[in-house]
């Protein structure tokens, strides 16, 4: 699926939505690993934005996200309509993430 058919507006400018084909999501769990976790707390030594966990949270929302495009494809949509973004510390150092949306198929036309 193209991304430039996902949004997290109700709406997809210049498109119709003609069915709708319900949720979809996808979810990652993630840890960090002793060695994110020593680099981590290093950077915070210095302040500033902590490039280990920064890039570690890209990741996990880039694969969620790759998931819930990989789920509204198997339902048949050809976009996905007000996305939004969850997270979950499971337990200590395990975080879920969870993307989902509406999978819709949209014509074009207004």
């Amino acid at each position: 699926m193209n991304h430039a058919m996902t949004t997290t507006a109700f709406t997809l400018d210049g498109y119709r939505t003609v069915r709708t084909l319900g949720v979809v999501r996808g979810i990652t769990v993630r840890s960090r690993s002793i060695f994110g976790t020593i680099g981590g707390s290093l950077q915070t030594l210095v302040g500033g934005n902590i490039t280990l966990f920064s890039q570690l949270c890209e990741k996990t929302r880039a694969e969620a996200f790759e998931l819930m495009l990989s789920h509204a494809e198997s339902m048949g949509a050809n976009a996905i309509i007000g996305i939004r973004y969850d997270a979950t510390e499971v337990m200590q150092g395990v975080t879920e993430v969870l993307c989902y949306g509406t999978a819709v198929e949209v014509a074009p036309g207004a």
